[in-house]
């Protein structure tokens, strides 16, 4: 095969094929065991199940003079029955005779040096940390061979893997009407695995979220993580469970009206990862050899492990291979991109308006959209506005940060700079405030990489004249205010889990503070009354933009600078004012409701006339008030 025709074969074959008939295989080169070489451009890279008892290996390694097939069904030995058929830059090799419905563990060795498990495999077997998941966790997990070899491998099975989805056309909730909830398994119950997730979901969908994110579940390096260290790409991490237990929860999630959002990092690898693993320089780093890293990453502010190179055509099929296929095997609804401002080899912090860089996500989205025409693609971009309006109007959704200037009102720290800005301007969570002509920004008031807005209420709150935020029950009662604006605010948003609670462990900011340990797990928070509440009146803010119309809409105005904030909207058949007061004292404000008429406020109930568009409104220090024409 020529090397136009290995890209041809690549294009042709962007993802793992996961399951292929009996009849496909050129059975030329059998050495009368059921072994031989594989002919044709019958399979893509990876593994192929081939029959009950054959199964195909295909590895694109460029530059690589020999590769064998090493595992449980040679006794791990270096075999010329096992040496992969070189074609160009591929190798391949069909074994046979094998047991039906087996796992086996198999590496390839390449160059008589390298051991590697094959970068699209699903299931991995590691040598350290397999051993510490619970039965309960993986049931029957097949044991590392232990003596017989280093490094991780892969497992690979003659059984077909089948899964009944009980939901086939599942769709998500109109974009702009999505409501977001990021989970990170580990630490949302104290079962730490994603069927404690799913035992969870009638809790989640009583709440009324119809999105959940999960932060990355693909293969990371060791078992207790964010999941941003991520090694391999095709396999579901063991130590949150099964790939079936996976199926279950995306299929119970859809059977429940909730899409899911997978978490998936896409800017960096780490060292356990095969591809980086193939072509390393002494220290580690990729080497000039590498067809998928830049030896450094060209953004030295912001950078984690090894950098990819999002210029190679290798690259992005391989990112385009990713994306198919959880997708098509897991029919995952979307992704989150993670620091999509590193998707350039434009060198700086990745701030400044960059073309390469939105060639490159465009290109990107255009081939996930092909596979799922609906398919959610948000960025964790955090860039100029400038770029950040291009992606959005081109369908994609961003991340918004609201959670320091946020923060700084329900603390109470509201003060005027000397610019004229005020420090809890949260003007930056309307869409319209950028001068976007779409509703595709993911407002958030907590992440997984800031700190709670309780967490500072209790520590850092102002105090005036005996009114305390540090008291518990008034920080509830100001976050529940920011609650009410956020919501009202037309456009997806996001919450991170607890959120509704008032969460308020602390996070840290540097792994020496724990920041990446685990947190302690509080459901107990839910049977408390002033944390209820504030659950309830999440709930109902997301109920309300979810069932009316008038949340969803285009003609709306704010006043999100000064410490009176406001949020009107405007539809056909009603009208909707949201307020609140982040100040410590009490504060009168002109209101613009936009016509006259009765309001009732739709907490209390109390009934409102206003006999001019404009109203005076007081408020003591963390009221807020729900407003609806009649």
């Amino acid at each position: 095969m020529n090397e136009k025709n290995v890209f041809f074969y690549l294009l042709l074959f962007p993802f793992l094929f996961f399951s292929c008939s009996d009849d496909n295989m050129d059975d030329s080169g059998d050495d009368g065991n059921g072994n031989g070489t594989v002919t044709g451009d019958s399979y893509r890279e990876g593994i192929t199940r081939i029959s009950d008892d054959s199964l195909a290996f295909v590895l694109f390694a460029p530059g690589k003079s020999t590769v064998h097939l090493i595992g449980d069904f040679n006794d791990w030995t270096v075999s010329d029955a096992y040496r992969m058929e070189k074609d160009e830059n591929l190798f391949r090799l069909k074994i046979g005779g094998l047991e039906k419905d087996r796992e086996y563990v198999c590496q390839y060795l390449i160059d008589n040096k390298i051991r590697i498990a094959d970068p699209y495999a699903n299931k991995l077997s590691d040598p350290v940390y397999d051993a510490d998941i619970s039965p309960d966790i993986y049931p029957n997990l097949i044991a590392y061979p232990a003596g017989r070899t280093t490094e991780i491998a892969m497992v690979v099975s003659t059984g077909r893997e089948t899964y009944n989805w009980q939901v086939g056309d599942f769709k998500a909730d109109n974009v702009n009407n999505l409501v977001i909830y990021e989970i990170l398994i580990r630490d949302f119950t104290e079962k730490r695995s994603i069927k404690g997730v799913q035992e969870k979901l009638p809790y989640l969908k009583s709440l009324g979220v119809n999105a959940i994110e999960l932060m990355p579940f693909n293969e990371f390096e060791g078992n207790d993580s964010w999941g941003y260290n991520p090694s391999f790409y095709f396999a579901t991490d063991k130590a949150y469970g099964t790939s079936v237990d996976y199926k279950n929860f995306i299929d119970a999630c859809h059977g429940n009206g909730i899409a899911v959002i997978m978490d998936m990092v896409l800017n960096h690898s780490y060292g356990q990862c095969p591809l980086v693993r193939m072509y390393q320089s002494a220290g580690g780093a990729p080497s000039s050899a590498n067809p998928w890293y830049n030896t450094a990453s060209p953004n030295q502010v912001y950078s984690w492990g090894y950098d990819f190179d999002h210029e190679s055509q290798y690259t992005r099929q391989f990112v385009d291979s990713v994306c198919a296929f959880w997708i098509q095997e897991y029919k995952i609804d979307g992704f989150r991109f993670d620091f999509t401002k590193g998707f350039t080899n434009n060198p700086g912090d990745g701030w400044n308006y960059d073309q390469q860089r939105i060639d490159i996500l465009k290109r990107m989205a255009d081939q996930i959209w092909k596979r799922k025409k609906d398919a959610l693609i948000i960025l964790e971009h955090l860039t100029d506005n400038s770029e950040e309006k291009a992606l959005a109007e081109y369908g994609m959704l961003l991340w918004g940060n609201l959670n320091y200037r946020m923060n700084e009102a329900t603390m109470g720290w509201i003060q005027k700079n000397t610019d004229g800005s005020w420090n809890s301007d949260i003007s930056w969570g309307a869409y319209k405030e950028r001068g976007w002509a779409l509703p595709n920004l993911v407002a958030y008031m907590e992440s997984h990489d800031e700190e709670r807005l309780m967490y500072k209420n209790n520590r850092y709150g102002k105090e005036e004249n005996g009114y305390d935020v540090k008291d518990l029950s008034t920080g509830l009662q100001r976050t529940a205010g920011a609650a009410v604006l956020f919501f009202s605010l037309p456009g997806p948003k996001m919450m991170w889990q607890f959120g509704e609670l008032g969460y308020d462990y602390f996070l840290g900011s540097t792994a020496e503070e724990g920041r990446l340990e685990k947190k302690p797990v509080r459901w107990d928070y839910y049977d408390e009354p002033g944390r209820k509440a504030l659950h309830d009146v999440f709930a109902t803010m997301i109920t309300l933009k979810k069932e009316n119309a008038v949340f969803d809409t285009g003609n709306f105005t704010y006043e999100l600078k000064e410490p009176f904030k406001y949020v009107a909207l405007v539809s056909s058949d009603k009208n909707v004012v949201a307020m609140a007061n982040f100040d410590v004292v009490n504060v009168a404000k002109e209101v613009d409701f936009g016509r006259t008429g009765t309001w009732t406020d739709y907490f209390t109930g109390q009934k409102l006339t206003i006999s001019s568009p404009t109203g005076k409104i007081t408020l003591a220090p963390g009221e807020y008030r729900l407003y609806f024409s009649e």
